[in-house]
């Protein structure tokens, strides 16, 4: 079971994101938190696999906890839950420790495949969250940068690169392009490493940018 604290400061949200991930055989909702402050309490206290955190809380704002629950080192990823209106706040602050943004208003099966991705180790952001968000950063300049920037990598290196922005975790990008688990990890570190990345959703976001995403994901 992947175990989630959930945070929200408006109860008819987290009921209705209770209501999705209950819907999830393998999702268990082990607390609940109206406050970025409560939510890394309950985070130590029950060492879930995800938290998912609004954007916008009291106390704590869903960044800053995820950035605290990242520097505490609790083991637990973060999934974002976002608005449209908020994505310049997101673009600011892909390196703050969340693993992924979900929209509060998408597909509630993203909602699923997003805990499910963060659980697993991989970064995930909604195909209308990364859309928007890159529309945000881009432009034809910094959409020639990120090409440019990607081509210090090798065709395999790209070619993970652009399956970590599919979402996809390390073992699931092992079996797809034959390699042992152990052997995306290091491709995943030099990527991050030589494209001077934080975490898996700054290299999705370049991933975007550059186009590298597979249209068969």
């Amino acid at each position: 079971m992947i175990k989630v604290v959930l945070a929200d400061d408006e109860a008819i949200v987290r009921v209705g994101v209770r209501a999705v991930l209950a819907a999830a055989d393998d999702v268990e909702i082990v607390a609940e938190a109206d406050n970025g402050r409560s939510a890394v309490d309950l985070v130590l206290r029950h060492r879930p696999d995800v938290a998912v955190l609004d954007i916008r809380m009291p106390g704590l704002t869903g960044l800053d906890a995820a950035a605290e629950i990242k520097r505490v080192g609790s083991g637990t990823a973060t999934l974002i839950l976002t608005t449209f209106a908020e994505d310049s706040y997101i673009t600011r602050a892909l390196g703050e420790g969340a693993s992924g943004f979900v929209l509060k208003t998408g597909d509630p099966h993203e909602l699923i495949a997003g805990v499910r991705a963060v659980a697993a180790g991989a970064a995930y952001l909604s195909p209308l969250v990364a859309r928007r968000v890159v529309d945000h950063l881009s432009g034809s300049g910094p959409r020639l940068r990120a090409a440019e920037r990607v081509a210090v990598l090798t065709e395999r290196e790209r070619e993970v690169l652009g399956l970590v922005g599919a979402g996809l975790s390390n073992g699931e990008i092992a079996k797809r392009i034959h390699v042992a688990e152990g052997t995306v990890k290091v491709y995943v570190s030099a990527i991050l490493k030589r494209l001077d990345l934080r975490n898996r959703v700054q290299a999705a976001i370049v991933a975007y940018e550059a186009g590298l995403i597979p249209t068969d994901v």
